[in-house]
Parts: structure tokens; C-alpha cells; sequence
């Protein structure tokens, strides 16, 4: 049933070519979200782009350029305050162990292998970053190892927006992503995640995630499988890991 309910949610991703009249929308300066937060109980919506020429809007600063593939997911979180949501964005080690649905494998497989929060740009591993430090302004730093890394790869994590309604932060990798070659080199995998407040219980999450055109052309290839990663992070995020 698990592998059943978990196909049917790769099988939903919509994966298409760019067109000028076709892409993402950010939840920026009062603009409805693309795709659109999904209903109230299910599942994000997930969308990706491949071989976008695409500018983001300024609450976001990504310079104009050519995507080899951009993802966007969209949905909600339940009764969460922000204090938690910032304690969720600096609970670094929480990642580890976090679960995929793996399309080469068609099995739920382990995508963190290993995460710490680091002390700065090449420091020492420290304790996760507390709520207080998810602040508007602060650039933070973390390492990750995932499944597919031949090792570990350096992040830096800048806050963008940090209030009681709305929490934007933005992640880019530091150091090269390889998996026995280097397909990202330094800063061509980019995420983004907008938290917006719609009621007293409710927040929007938008995630989106974005390899540059300097990114190995290798990349391009498994559009679905980075879409699926970008929905256990999202889940992550929410509460409500795989």
C-alpha cells in the first residue's frame, strides 16, 4: 500500500519544457503562488521545469540566468507557530535519516545520511541553530552528506525574512555536490523556502529548488528524482516526515 500511495505521487509530478507564458510564481509582494498551495489536508502540488531562462522576482534576488531544471512545491502547515518553524529551519541534525521515495530503486530509501549545523564557512561541527538565530539577515552555514554525494558538501543557509507572519530563508551549496564527478560545482544548486502565515493555524509553505546552467548536464536527467527529494524536505518542514 506504502509503495502504491508513494508511485502515485512521483506519477503526479508534473514535469514539462518552459514556456514564456509557464513558470514559477513566488509568493512574493502579495502575488498568488505557482503551483498553487494544495487544499487543506493533502499533499503538496509539485511542479518542475526543465531548461527555464527564467528571473526571480526580487524578494528572492536569484540574478536572470538558464535553469537546467527548477522544482516548486506548495502546501501547508498545521498549527505551527513561527518559533517552531525557525527551530524546525536550524534543527540541522534532524534531517538525518530523512526518507525519499527513490524512483531508480522504486522503494522509500534513506536521502540524509548525515547533517550538522558548522560554526562558520569551513568550521567546526557545533549544535543546531536555535529559533533565535533563524533571524532576518543571518547567514548560517551546515553540512550535509546525502545518498547520492561521494561526500560531504558545505551550505549556506541566508535568512531572508524572519517575522511572526513570514519566514523566508535561501540555501545554496558552498562547495562542489559530486557523486564520483562533480555535478554541481559551488553555488549552482539553489533552494528557497517562503513560510507565509494564512490564518491563526495555517501557514503556506513554498519550496523551490533550481540547478543553474553551470550544473553538470548530467543533472537533467532525474528531474523526478530531485522532485521527490523536494517533497521530503517539504514534509520535513511541515511536521510530517516520510
Amino acid at each position: 500500500m506504502l509503495k502504491a500511495l508513494c508511485a502515485a505521487l512521483s506519477a503526479a509530478v508534473s514535469l514539462h519544457a518552459w514556456s514564456a507564458s509557464d513558470a514559477p510564481q513566488l509568493p512574493c509582494e502579495g502575488a498568488a503562488p505557482s503551483p498553487a498551495y494544495a487544499a487543506p489536508g493533502a499533499g503538496p502540488a509539485v511542479d518542475t521545469w526543465s531548461g527555464i531562462e527564467w528571473q526571480a522576482p526580487a524578494c528572492l534576488g536569484w540574478p536572470a540566468t538558464r535553469y537546467r531544471f527548477v522544482t516548486a512545491t506548495a502546501g501547508r502547515i498545521e498549527a505551527a507557530s513561527d518559533e517552531e518553524l525557525r527551530r524546525r529551519l536550524g534543527a540541522i541534525s534532524a534531517t538525518k535519516g530523512l526518507r525519499y521515495w527513490s524512483v531508480s530503486e522504486n522503494a522509500l530509501r534513506t536521502l540524509v545520511n548525515d547533517a550538522a549545523a558548522l560554526s562558520g564557512p569551513g568550521g567546526t561541527r557545533r549544535a543546531d541553530f536555535a529559533a533565535e538565530e533563524i533571524r532576518t539577515g543571518a547567514l548560517l552555514h551546515f553540512v550535509e552528506e546525502d545518498n547520492r554525494s561521494s561526500e560531504p558538501v558545505t551550505y549556506r543557509m541566508r535568512v531572508l525574512e524572519a517575522t511572526r507572519d513570514r519566514i523566508v530563508v535561501e540555501t545554496e551549496n558552498a562547495t562542489p555536490i559530486k557523486s564520483f564527478v562533480t555535478l554541481f560545482p559551488p553555488e549552482t544548486l539553489r533552494a528557497a523556502y517562503f513560510m507565509t502565515r494564512i490564518d491563526a493555524r495555517t501557514w503556506g509553505l513554498y519550496a523551490i529548488s533550481a540547478a543553474t546552467v553551470r550544473a553538470s548536464g548530467l543533472v537533467s536527467v532525474g528531474r523526478e528524482s530531485y522532485a521527490n527529494r523536494a517533497k521530503a524536505l517539504f514534509a520535513h518542514f511541515a511536521g510530517k516526515p516520510l
